[in-house]
């Protein structure tokens, strides 16, 4: 598995969505003599613990639709390279506060396509129907006519962006046989159902785009280049409040600070830009500072750290503080639109 993982990602080196390797060293003392491990980029929050934290309620669109975008890219590049991942899954996908992009990690099982030299590919829960069918004539014994291609992913990624959409694990559905009799009635009523309340066009768009990664014939599964024309990609949406908390980044935006009269005061705002820039620098050096006097964003800070590492330091220790005599709310803010000046109205 090792020299496999290390040869796939020294194949994918470069790419934003795929972890980066910086090197291999032998770990002389590890309790079972030496071993060989991969120097990898640190990484944040995993899809994993984003489906704990979102509690049956589903992610924000802002986030599916920056989680699919980013692992299809992924996908585009290595399919492209003829690599399938074949262990495509939540915990597989790490968020990168430093790019802030979604990345994939954990190649052990990838394999190039037409040389599958594991039959045991991709975890329970995301298996392709022909990975599964491979796995039960392994056991038996038996020879797959078929052989498994870079559609496997797609499959495991339409299951990871339904759990995601509805806050389910569905593991227990997609191993039903209502499922194998008609899985397109179970994906209708994840997204007819009652708990559900995002708006309805961009869901139906997220609903056809999931529907083309679950076909049961790998044949008629869109690849990925196809998935990323979807016209979900072309809807603009903005993050929720629990998303800035829960993906970190280099910006940090702080609620809850100034009143309106402190706003209109010249010298009572340079007093408090000042004591602010103070507070934040204890946690590293502040890049830019902004603190915007009209909507959208009025009385709102902005504090740009160097790194990421900075940033959730701050965060941490600045959420709950009293300034001025208010409980400061602070949360993460994307990068991205920070530095196109970019402020989103509402994210509540």
């Amino acid at each position: 598995g090792f020299r496999k993982e290390r040869a796939a990602l020294e194949q994918l080196r470069g790419h934003r969505n795929i972890v980066t390797l910086y090197g291999v060293f032998t770990n002389h003392y590890s309790a079972n003599g030496p071993s060989r491990c991969l120097l990898l980029e640190l990484l944040d929050i995993s899809v994993s613990e984003l489906l704990l934290h979102s509690s049956n309620q589903g992610c924000s669109m802002w986030m599916i639709q920056h989680c699919a975008r980013d692992v299809l890219e992924a996908l585009a590049f290595l399919h492209h390279k003829g690599y399938v991942h074949a262990d495509l899954k939540p915990r597989n996908i790490l968020w990168s506060a430093e790019e802030e992009c979604f990345k994939l990690i954990d190649f052990g099982l990838s394999f190039k396509e037409g040389n599958q030299d594991v039959k045991y590919i991709q975890t329970d829960g995301y298996r392709a129907p022909e990975a599964e069918l491979q796995n039960c004539l392994a056991q038996a014994g038996l020879q797959s006519e078929t052989e498994c291609t870079s559609a496997v992913d797609l499959w495991s990624l339409g299951i990871v962006l339904l759990e995601m959409f509805s806050g389910m694990k569905l593991k227990h559905t997609v191993q039903s046989q209502e499922w194998k009799a008609n899985s397109s009635a179970i994906i209708d009523r994840i997204f007819a159902s009652e708990g559900v309340v995002n708006s309805a066009i961009p869901a139906y768009h997220l609903r056809d785009l999931i529907k083309s990664m679950l076909h049961c014939d790998q044949g008629k599964r869109a690849s990925a280049e196809k998935a990323l024309c979807s016209p979900f990609f072309s809807i603009p949406f903005a993050p929720h409040i629990e998303d800035l908390v829960m993906l970190p980044t280099p910006v940090l935006r702080l609620l809850n600070v100034l009143t309106d009269a402190s706003l209109q005061c010249e010298e009572e705002y340079e007093d408090i830009l000042e004591d602010i820039r103070e507070e934040c620098q204890k946690y590293g050096p502040v890049v830019s500072l902004l603190i915007p006097k009209e909507n959208p964003g009025k009385g709102q800070v902005f504090v740009e750290y160097a790194n990421a590492g900075d940033s959730k330091a701050a965060q941490k220790m600045l959420t709950g503080k009293i300034f001025d005599g208010k409980f400061v709310v602070a949360t993460f803010y994307p990068l991205s639109a920070y530095k196109r000046g970019y402020l989103y109205q509402n994210l509540l």
